[in-house]
């Protein structure tokens, strides 16, 4: 062992000390990767993993100082470190199994993703960031040498974990989890800590770091099984799923995978989902569909139904994640209208750069049933009226339960503070879309103009006209600097799951 008095032993502590510290974060930035194919990477979720991260680590700086004044043993310490990475090691084989029944226990009791990650995080990660959270108090202990250099000791130390949990942050993710992926990223996270065990317990520990490196050979496997998995990734924003139905639909997933972000049919471009309402609307304008962004491509469904029904209209397609984009050529014709134009980019920054003026804007940049709350309020509303056309229209989905519409009150009382006339349509039990005009149409205005267009979407128009209501100012619309979205949508997922409701599909009437 080394003497941690000397120049040697201070470098071996501090090299213990540092990859402690990027151990227990990047494990936290693993662990968010872990559960989002399950839980998804709600405000909420993110909230349990960094609370109970932050809990773990109390419980570890607590732990190491008591056990650092009763037994101030360097091979102590390593033996803490190496069973740390032992667990780390052990997480990705675990987490499957363990998130699977987590998540069938928790559909069948409507408990969610709130329960769900918290128990899942509590159960993989907190037992290793306890460990590692007692390795900087212990070091303190053992390189501390008198009361005189005890608090440059602790600066000194502190400084070097929080060096490792930058890189702990940063490394993974942006480069080893787009590269290798989560399980090998927490593999390597492993053979890390095994590695700075060894300089406490001796060379031969070294095995263990070179088993869990030995590790990183083993093939991932399939994240999450799915009957008829066509693709899967982890992106550097998401979790992504293509999956083919036995009727030949093609389904693309994101993250917890209950809601569907995008489909494709071999023989029509009509879903009977909520895409289809938007071709419903473009009528309203009054006159020919030529310019459109969509906020909100994912895998570009309703552009490939805009092409087809009106193929005169010049498409913006604005997605995030380079990789649905790319998951769409490959699995959902994304490349079938030439008049579609993919923008790789967030929808508000977007929307500002642009000097384009549209005739329908689509807002379907929701992560169901999530709203970001920059695409809620009414700065980005205004933002939205600069950019549309003299009679243009804004489109938003937004979720809604049976019997509770919260959020679609709250968002189109916000909408309704910049523009004239706001509609909502009830278009699905758990979509509906929220319509914000710049010219005011009457009832029968509405009517008349959507008695007209591709008999296919006749019975969307008819729906449309027919159940279509007005949606009110909001007595104090949401702002950036205040629109309590997650809120509003958690009561109303909880209230509705008190009542009993379950996720059943449901489908528009339209003509194939």
């Amino acid at each position: 062992m080394v003497d941690l008095r000397g120049p040697h032993g201070r470098l071996a502590l501090g090299t213990v000390v540092f990859v402690a510290g990027g151990g227990s974060l990047a494990t936290e930035i693993a662990a968010s990767r872990l559960l989002a194919p399950y839980f998804g990477s709600s405000t909420i979720v993110w909230a349990n993993l960094i609370g109970v991260v932050l809990a773990a680590l109390a419980l570890g700086y607590w732990l190491g100082g008591r056990l650092a004044d009763r037994r101030p043993e360097q091979r102590l310490l390593g033996w803490i470190v190496l069973a740390a990475a032992l667990l780390v090691a052990t997480t990705p084989f675990l987490a499957r199994p363990l998130l699977d029944v987590t998540v069938e226990g928790l559909d069948e009791a409507s408990a969610g993703a709130v329960v769900g990650s918290f128990l899942g995080v509590l159960l993989l990660f907190a037992p290793p960031v306890v460990l590692l959270g007692t390795v900087s108090p212990f070091a303190i202990r053992l390189a501390v040498t008198g009361v005189e250099t005890a608090g440059a000791v602790a600066g000194r130390l502190y400084a070097i974990s929080t060096a490792g949990s930058l890189l702990g942050v940063f490394l993974p993710a942006l480069v080893t989890i787009p590269l290798l992926g989560t399980q090998r990223t927490l593999l390597l996270i492993a053979a890390s800590l095994a590695a700075g065990a060894a300089l406490l317990l001796g060379p031969r520990y070294l095995a263990a770091a070179a088993a869990a490196a030995a590790l990183v050979a083993v093939p991932p496997g399939t994240v999450k099984a799915e009957p008829g998995l066509l693709h899967e990734e982890t992106s550097l924003y998401q979790y992504l799923q293509v999956v083919e139905r036995d009727d030949g639909r093609r389904l693309l997933f994101i993250n917890e995978g209950i809601a569907v972000h995008s489909v494709w049919r071999p023989d029509s471009v009509l879903t009977g989902g909520v895409w289809d309402a938007f071709l419903a609307v473009p009528p309203l304008l009054a006159r020919p569909l030529e310019r459109v962004v969509i906020l909100g491509n994912a895998a570009g469904t309703t552009a490939r139904a805009l092409g087809v029904y009106f193929p005169r209209a010049r498409i913006d397609g604005v997605e995030l994640d380079p990789a649905v984009s790319r998951v769409g050529r490959t699995w959902f014709g994304l490349s079938d209208n030439p008049n579609l134009t993919v923008h790789d980019a967030d929808a508000r920054p977007f929307l500002r750069r642009t000097d384009t003026l549209y005739d329908l804007i689509v807002v379907d940049a929701y992560t169901q049933p999530y709203v970001p709350f920059y695409l809620a309020t009414r700065e980005f509303f205004a933002l939205v009226r600069e950019r549309l056309a003299p009679g243009g229209i804004v489109a938003l989905n937004v979720a809604a339960v049976p019997g509770d519409h919260r959020l679609v009150e709250a968002i189109g009382g916000t909408l309704a503070a910049e523009l004239p006339q706001v509609l909502e349509w009830p278009a699905l039990r758990f979509n509906t879309i929220v319509l914000g005009l710049t010219r005011p149409l009457a009832a029968a205005e509405r009517r008349r103009l959507l008695a007209r267009g591709h008999p296919d979407l006749a019975p969307l128009r008819l729906l449309l006209a027919r159940d279509v209501r007005p949606l009110d100012r909001a007595r104090r619309p949401w702002t950036d600097d205040r629109a309590p979205v997650e809120w509003v949508t958690d009561r109303m997922i909880v209230s509705f799951a008190a009542r009993g409701g379950s996720l059943d599909e449901d489908y528009l009437p339209t003509r194939p």
